[in-house]
């Protein structure tokens, strides 16, 4: 019968540190998702930033009057990718406490709505990008 209870206890060991081992993995996913829109944040206000440069540069050697208002499409551009990494970041506290319940139920299925999202922002960035460069030639 101690057998029996010791069993019953080391299973019960097995699946708490089962247990802590997938919330752990679902924390160091959110962890990541938080860095890609981190990053992508700081991609967006590096590309905002450079239109103001590329107009300061361009007063600088040619002499040209800068006006504030106007606003070229790389500073929308990284207005929107500012915009798409905290939404981002908002998905992935929302897909982080969705995954964490559903791990205590025992009724987690994966999702592809964030993977889904991150593709979608790096080809737009990608074609931004390829569209940018190819103007500039």
């Amino acid at each position: 019968m101690n057998k029996k209870e010791s069993f019953g206890e080391a299973d019960e060991k097995s699946k708490s540190s089962g247990n802590r081992r997938v919330h752990m993995a679902n924390e160091r996913t959110f962890l990541a998702w938080i860095r890609t829109s981190i990053a992508i944040m700081a991609f967006g206000f590096v590309v905002e930033k450079f239109s103001l440069f590329v107009k300061q540069m361009s007063y600088y050697l040619g002499g040209e009057s800068i006006s504030p208002s106007n606003q070229s499409l790389s500073s929308y551009f990284g207005i929107a990718l500012i915009f798409l990494g905290a939404l981002m970041a908002v998905l992935a506290f929302i897909r982080f406490k969705r995954v964490e319940r559903e791990i205590e139920e025992g009724t987690y299925r994966p999702s592809f709505l964030l993977d889904f999202l991150l593709l979608l922002s790096l080809l737009s960035v990608s074609l931004f990008l390829i569209i940018y460069l190819i103007h500039s030639l």
